[in-house]
């Protein structure tokens, strides 16, 4: 990554998300470092969770989203549905906590090799940069560009519908490679509620902007959603 580019990206981490957005930033409760540091929730077959998703521009709510734990073997496979049961992709992870087939952004990534889900030392000081390739709509052999800083922001307690829980928040600043040529400098952002207890996020926001070739200077937004978690099991 060369000077240019990391101080547009150093600089995009330190712009607001959106300057006009209806629904209030999620908020939780700087505690202490715990020690020791909770154990993560290892995965079993039948563990769920139910998130409500909500557009974070004009606050409506999207559907809600059920995450199933259906398949653990070689890698492990997150069934997802709608409120009305209709299936939604799968994610699928390589292993515990890393993320080769992502269906939460807009269009349903793979990458190689897999990204981490949560920071790997739950410590409110780790950070770490990541570099792979991603393809779009599940193929794995896709050869566009994906770099994810990842940083820990400290320790939260937060309150969601699901109840209060000791959380490691996070943030994700993402640089990609569009698809598009005509898209350039493409930003992703996102803010994520981490509960060790349950192996899962609880809150999390997410947001996105690119330029395009020829008109630089000023950015396209994308969508931004905000997600809570409603119920676990």
């Amino acid at each position: 990554m060369n000077l240019s580019r990391c101080i547009f990206i150093t600089s995009a981490a330190l712009a607001p998300v959106a300057c006009a957005v209806s629904l209030p930033y999620q908020r939780g409760t700087s505690v202490a470092q715990p020690n020791p540091v909770p154990a993560i929730r290892p995965p079993q077959v039948g563990q769920e969770w139910t998130y409500i998703k909500k557009d974070a521009f004009n606050g409506k709510t999207l559907g809600l989203i059920r995450e199933r734990v259906a398949n653990i073997g070689s890698s492990i496979t997150i069934n997802r549905s709608t409120e009305d049961g209709g299936m939604l992709p799968s994610e699928i992870q390589s292993k515990w906590g890393f993320v080769s087939t992502d269906p939460q952004w807009p269009r349903l990534l793979s990458f190689s090799p897999a990204l981490p889900l949560w920071p790997l030392e739950l410590t409110s000081s780790w950070s770490k940069q990541f570099n792979t390739k991603y393809g779009l709509g599940g193929y794995s052999d896709g050869k566009l560009n994906w770099q994810e800083y990842m940083s820990a922001q400290g320790w939260e307690e937060i309150t969601v519908p699901a109840g209060t829980f000791l959380t490691l928040r996070y943030q994700n600043l993402i640089n990609y490679e569009s698809e598009d040529d005509n898209k350039v400098d493409c930003i992703r952002k996102e803010t994520i509620w981490f509960a060790p207890e349950i192996g899962r996020w609880v809150a999390r926001e997410a947001s996105g902007s690119y330029q395009i070739q020829g008109q630089m200077g000023v950015a396209v937004r994308e969508d931004s959603f905000q997600w809570q978690l409603t119920s676990y099991k």
